[in-house]
């Protein structure tokens, strides 16, 4: 009964946030619509998600780490582990600007799609060469405008907290725009929202920035050699935090 009752009030707070914010980011993109790369929408989006997170009995979360001198400056290709669709929630909490690649699916729906759009975040449609062409570019000028990408490189959440394997993407973005990379690893987001659930959980999650990796110098052929370096340090950092956890 607990869980329902605490579960039908999060979903009751976040509608109330949503719909109470829909309209600033709606006029904030249409005040900056002459902006090659606005930054103020993506900035009601991720307010919403603190805001939700924060008023919700059910989560507790927190960042842990230093984030790099210069990243209100220059641009970085941000990459975190995916352990459950609560993960931006947490990630929102991050005190910088940046925009989202994330699955077209998500830009379909009434209001959470509305918000992604307006908010100027990239749509990916798995598997189709062309919508991956299209987000790569969008990415590049992203990041030639000064605005930092967040892409979640294993491509879908993990259904049993283990580390799937990075796609190339990020990592060829990043050599391609000669930016570092940012690894940051999630913890406790699973019980959240766990993939296949639709009940919100219970949880303690924290999100760990971890230093930055330097692209300078790199090529193409070095794309493997940096996805493995990215994927070993956020793996190392999820396994403390798990541990820390226990």
């Amino acid at each position: 009964m607990r869980r329902a009752i605490l579960g039908a009030y999060t979903y009751a707070e976040f509608g109330a946030v949503l719909f109470g914010v829909l309209p600033f980011i709606a006029a904030s993109r249409l005040r900056h619509r002459n902006e090659s790369t606005p930054r103020m929408p993506g900035r009601w989006l991720r307010r919403v998600g603190r805001w939700s997170s924060s008023m919700t009995p059910l989560w507790d979360f927190r960042v842990e780490g230093s984030p790099p001198a210069d990243i209100g400056e220059r641009p970085y290709v941000v990459v975190a582990n995916h352990e459950s669709t609560a993960d931006p929630f947490l990630l929102s909490h991050l005190p910088w600007d940046m925009r989202w690649v994330a699955k077209e699916e998500l830009f379909r729906p009434p209001v959470v799609g509305w918000y992604m759009k307006l908010s100027g975040d990239i749509p990916l449609r798995r598997g189709d060469g062309e919508s991956v062409r299209e987000m790569f570019s969008v990415c590049r000028e992203t990041l030639d405008n000064g605005l930092s990408v967040m892409i979640f490189p294993e491509g879908t959440r993990t259904r049993d907290g283990e580390l799937l394997p990075f796609k190339d993407g990020a990592f060829k973005l990043a050599i391609d725009a000669q930016v570092p990379v940012l690894p940051i690893a999630l913890h406790g987001t699973r019980a959240c929202r766990p993939k296949g659930s639709k009940w919100f959980g219970e949880a303690r999650a924290v999100a760990r920035v971890l230093p930055a990796i330097p692209t300078a110098g790199l090529v193409e052929a070095d794309v493997a050699t940096l996805r493995e370096r990215a994927r070993t340090v956020i793996g190392d950092a999820a396994r403390e935090l798990r541990q820390a956890a226990t």
